[in-house]
């Protein structure tokens, strides 16, 4: 079920400019989709297929783009959050995806709502794992 889950968080994450969807929805169901499979294998299993352990580093880089989004206007002088291209300027498009700063932040969030959701996930598997005190 991870790869329709995922597949579910990019629709969401590129629909955002399409139609309705943002980055925190399309982090939060592809993390459902890690967190699948911690419940359907254990947590042994799903250390071993799943690269969960990258997890601080996804919600690392995430918080990163979207600070670099939000605080590169202020060296340039332009309040925060500008975003490029402006308005009435050219936009390069993939498809339907307009390829504009607002991507990047959404991915930042999405990075971030992934990478944290993930870590607590294998938390506490590995707490019920290790069974009670």
């Amino acid at each position: 079920m991870i790869a329709p889950a995922l597949m579910v968080g990019a629709a969401l994450l590129v629909g955002g400019y399409a139609g309705v969807g943002d980055g925190f929805s399309a982090g939060v169901v592809a993390a459902l989709g890690v967190l699948m499979q911690y419940v359907a294998l254990g947590y042994r299993d799903a250390e071993r297929l799943l690269p969960g352990r990258l997890a601080p580093a996804a919600a690392f880089v995430g918080v990163l783009l979207a600070l670099l989004v939000a605080l590169v206007p202020l060296v340039a002088g332009k309040p925060l959050l500008t975003h490029w291209p402006g308005p009435q300027q050219p936009v390069a498009k993939l498809g339907k995806l307009e390829l504009m700063t607002p991507v990047l932040f959404d991915v930042g969030v999405a990075l971030l709502v992934l990478g944290s959701v993930v870590g607590l996930v294998r938390l506490l598997a590995a707490a019920a794992d290790r069974g009670p005190a």
